[in-house]
């Protein structure tokens, strides 16, 4: 009978040995949870302090509980919603097509070594434009709207993307390439079995940097021309002067900015995953 108890021993061991990793990975969760939510209190709680006692000009910089007030007012009298969603389906539409486009031009510059020569300095120079700069030609030429806030986002995502994405494609080991090309196999076939497979986690962790990069072409493009969005909040309220608006539309941002990442993170995990 001992023969046969060893490996149940090991079997055992090897069990608690994971469980002790799980609860041990769970418990540093909620530590690292506890400490976040006390640096978000604390954070909170001296800025109330200090507009309650005048230490910070309150007409600059506010304070929590005015700011969540106006917000509170406005999602009642639907006046904020709105503008969250014009902002959130442009930072999609931005988001979708910028990787779609970007990846797919990194792919054309890989398969064409002279596109790639043709292109590179035009990339670089593009890359180090302030996307800023070219929102008022795509006023006078897309006309002061939707259009005009997605080709301003996809100013800056396309670009990104496609140097990053044509980076992660040129860092495969040349090794698999040749592999596949001993045994028959055409650029295509290389493209499909060695470069894909491996630059997909570059590929996937673009969509996190996207979700940024959206969200500032958006907002740089409905500075410029948007009559709703939360950009048209921030511009509008720093024209009457009331910066609490401005700080609550900052907060808006953040928040749906910070769910729009978790979101893509849940389905980079699921890509990953199913890979």
């Amino acid at each position: 009978m001992v023969p046969h108890q060893k490996p149940l021993a090991a079997n055992e061991l090897s069990q608690y040995v994971h469980q002790q990793f799980v609860w041990s990975g769970k418990r540093e969760l909620r530590y690292v949870r506890l400490v976040q939510l006390v640096i978000l209190v604390v954070f909170f709680g001296v800025w109330e302090l200090a507009g309650r006692l005048k230490w910070i000009d309150v007409l600059l910089f506010s304070y929590p509980t005015k700011v969540f007030k106006l917000l509170w007012d406005k999602l009642l009298d639907g006046s904020l919603l709105p503008h969250v969603g014009a902002t959130v389906l442009e930072t999609i539409v931005g988001f979708a097509l910028g990787t779609l486009l970007g990846t797919a031009l990194a792919v054309m510059i890989w398969w064409s070594s002279f596109l790639a020569k043709v292109l590179d300095p035009y990339i670089v120079v593009i890359n180090s434009m302030p996307k800023v700069a070219l929102g008022p030609l795509f006023i006078v030429g897309l006309g002061p709207g939707l259009l005009s806030i997605i080709a301003t986002t996809l100013s800056i995502t396309v670009i990104i993307t496609t140097l990053v994405v044509y980076g992660s494609f040129k860092e495969v080991d040349a090794n698999y390439v040749k592999v596949v090309t001993i045994f028959g196999g055409n650029k295509r076939k290389v493209f499909q079995k060695v470069i894909l497979p491996a630059s997909f986690p570059a590929i996937v962790a673009t969509l996190k940097v996207n979700v940024g990069l959206a969200w500032v072409g958006v907002i740089v493009g409905e500075f410029l021309v948007s009559e709703i969005g939360l950009g048209y909040l921030i511009i509008y309220g720093f024209q009457v002067f009331n910066f609490t608006l401005v700080i609550s539309t900052l907060i808006v941002i953040a928040l749906v900015a910070t769910v729009m990442y978790q979101a893509v993170s849940v389905l980079e995990k699921k890509i990953t995953k199913h890979r």
